[in-house]
This record gives structure tokens, sequence and C-alpha cells, in this order.
């Protein structure tokens, strides 16, 4: 428990404040409805279709493409009808896009470029010929090289087979060169990245390679499916979410930060140094490059101190929170950083708050019991 004179920093209070929550921080959590919803979903646009990929085809720690149903059914609810929703650390940028309708401004936020790079693709691009944008994939996918490069230098025989990486590196140069606005080096970044993480010798994140190098499928890059009709109104980011979020304003803010002390920018460092091309040194045994400048305070102790930050600067009229119980955990790396509690103290300075929830299994790295495991929606309606 933090002492009082920690309390106004960490919750960005008065403190006269700061006794109340000391002395017991949990009677906000014990007053809240908590409505529990027990319902199937059902996804058609998992069906594939030849020659494309859609938004959600990767593999990306808490994707939530399994939970955008059950947000809408809250939005609904709570929010009625809305004309912009704010995904401020949209991540796979899968629930941005599952609103993103000519009628609403989607506004979608990543600190992360290789992130930004498909948010921007799926839902900011405009200004792409599909036709032409097929021939230069197809030139793409033709690319044959017996030569080295950055990529395969430092990637081959580890991540992916020697000649895949060899392509990777080969492709990723040739984008720069053939692209003709930014809308279509987006999408010829996007698409060499989802094809990556269909050949990567991963179990879905860069933190680590496997030791046995057995995905050997020849690299190929796919069209990306794309409505350029909904995407006129959208604002897309790569900012910090704190500081672009005292810019902006919208009917809908949802927030999904990092649960726990495992930063992003360590387990997509392959993706995010492919995206950004800048070709740094990379060390150790997992081939990372400096990521300080990424690090996020979502998964650090001032965790708290940063999320209390952004609900006072939220101008907006609903407020969505995702975030796990994260079941029980044997690493502590695994823990969540904001209890229940303290999530439920701030978002109740800005108005009242409800917690919707259901019966999730997540994505573990094998240490975790994820008996228990719920997925927290905290609904906040502003009133303050």
């Amino acid at each position: 428990m933090p002492k009082v004179q920690e309390i106004p920093e960490r919750y960005s209070i008065a403190e006269r404040e700061a006794q109340y929550l000391l002395f017991d921080p949990n009677v906000q959590l014990r007053n809240t409805t908590v409505l529990n919803i027990n319902k199937t979903y059902y996804y058609p646009n998992d069906r594939p279709v030849p020659g494309f990929f859609q938004i959600q085809n990767r593999r990306y720690l808490g994707n939530k493409y399994k939970l955008t149903a059950f947000i809408a059914d809250i939005l609904k609810e709570k929010c009625g009808s809305i004309q912009s929703l704010c995904d401020i650390f949209a991540g796979t940028g899968v629930v941005g896009n599952y609103f993103n309708k000519r009628n609403i401004r989607i506004i979608s936020n990543d600190f992360l470029y290789s992130n930004y790079a498909a948010l921007q693709t799926f839902m900011g691009a405009t200004k792409i010929d599909f036709v032409k944008l097929k021939e230069k994939i197809a030139i793409l996918n033709s690319l044959n090289s017996a030569k080295d490069n950055y990529f395969s230098l430092n990637f081959g025989d580890t991540y992916f087979t020697l000649e895949n990486a060899r392509k990777i590196g080969m492709i990723r140069e040739k984008i720069e060169e053939i692209s003709v606005n930014d809308d279509e080096k987006m999408a010829l970044i996007t698409s060499l990245m989802y094809a990556v993480d269909k050949v990567a010798n991963t179990v879905g994140h860069y933190d680590a390679f496997r030791k046995k190098l057995d995905t050997v499928n020849p690299l190929v890059l796919l069209l990306p499916s794309i409505k350029l009709e909904n995407n006129f109104n959208n604002e897309i980011y790569c900012e910090d979410a704190n500081q672009l979020l005292q810019k902006i304003t919208c009917d809908v803010l949802y927030i999904d930060p990092p649960y726990n002390s495992r930063q992003y920018c360590d387990a997509y460092h392959l993706l995010e140094n492919l995206a950004r091309w800048d070709k740094p040194d990379v060390y150790g045994v997992a081939k990372k490059m400096d990521r300080g400048h990424l690090k996020s305070d979502y998964c650090l102790k001032s965790a708290t101190k940063a999320f209390a930050e952004l609900i006072r600067d939220a101008k907006c009229k609903h407020i969505l929170v995702s975030y796990n119980n994260t079941g029980e955990s044997k690493d502590g790396r695994s823990n969540a950083r904001i209890k229940d509690s303290e999530i439920v103290n701030i978002l109740k300075r800005k108005g009242d708050v409800q917690i919707f929830e259901r019966d999730y299994k997540a994505f573990t790295t094998g240490k975790s019991n994820g008996d228990g495991h719920t997925e927290r929606i905290f609904y906040c309606k502003v009133t303050k």
C-alpha cells in the first residue's frame, strides 16, 4: 500500500483526497456494479479471402479481435449513436477498425511505428490504386537473391530460414524504391510484416526464436483488404498516448494499455526494425536494437500515475478501459501493474462507473494459470 505522501502524485489528485484513499482504497470498487456477460459471438470475417489479408490476421499479444463484438454491445447499450471513437493504445487496430464506418471518425494511435504502418494502411489510407498495388506485390513476391543483406545477416537461420531472411531484406529495400506515395508505402510495409508473421520461427512474438528452425514455408505477400471509402475522416497517430490525449476530443475513448511489465517494444523489436528500416546495430541472442526510447510507462511502477493523468486529460463523453485480471501468475512480470481498485478510483473522479466482464482465454507463456481469467471492460459515463 502506498504511503499517504505518495498518493497525490500517484493518483494525480489533491492532498485532501489522499487520506480518503489511504483509509479504504477498495471502497469504490466494492460499490461498483459488476455485470457478467455470458454470450457467444461469431466472426464471419474470419473466413479467408484468397489473395488478401485482413487486419486481424496476425499474432499479437493482447489482440482484442475476439472481444470486439463484446465491446460493441457495451457501446450500443451505454453510448448509443456515436460520431467518433479514439483507440489510444491501438496495437493491431482491430477495435478501431471494427467501428470504422463512413459516419464514424476513428482516431487510432500506437507508439510503435510498425503498428502505425498497419493502422495507416487499414484506417488512414485514401490514395491507393489497387491495380498498381497488386502489380507491385507481384514484383516483390518474384524477388530472389543469394546475396546476404542487413536482414539476413542479423536474422537468417534464427528467426527465419536464410532464404526467407534474404528475401525479406531485399523486399524491404525494393519498397523504398517503388512506392509512389505514403499510403502505398505503408500498405507494402504492412503486407510484408503480415507475411513475415506467417513464416517467423517463433511462438508469435520476438522475445526469442525457437531452437529448432522448423518454419520453412516460403514468404508470400498478400493484398490488404481495405475499404478506402471509410477512411476519409479518420486520424492516425504514432505518438505518446498521454501527450496525444491532451490535443484531441472524441465521443468514446477506448483504452487498452499494456497490463504488465512486458514491454511491447521488446516483444516486437524485429518488426519495428523492419518497418523503420534504419538498420541499427543489434545485440544479444535475440538480436534486439536499442529500444530505450520506446519503453512504456504503463509497464513500469509509474503505470498508475500515467493512467490517472490520462483520464484527467480525457475530453470525451464515454470511457471504456480494457484491463485483464491476468489470473494467477508464477512470473512477477505478468502481474497487472494497475489494481482494479485503482482503476475504479481514478475513473470515478471522472463520472459514473460500471464493470462488464466475461470469461476469456488469453495468450500465456505457459507459466500462468488461466483459471478464472476474465476480460474486464471498465465503463465510465463522463459527468465531471
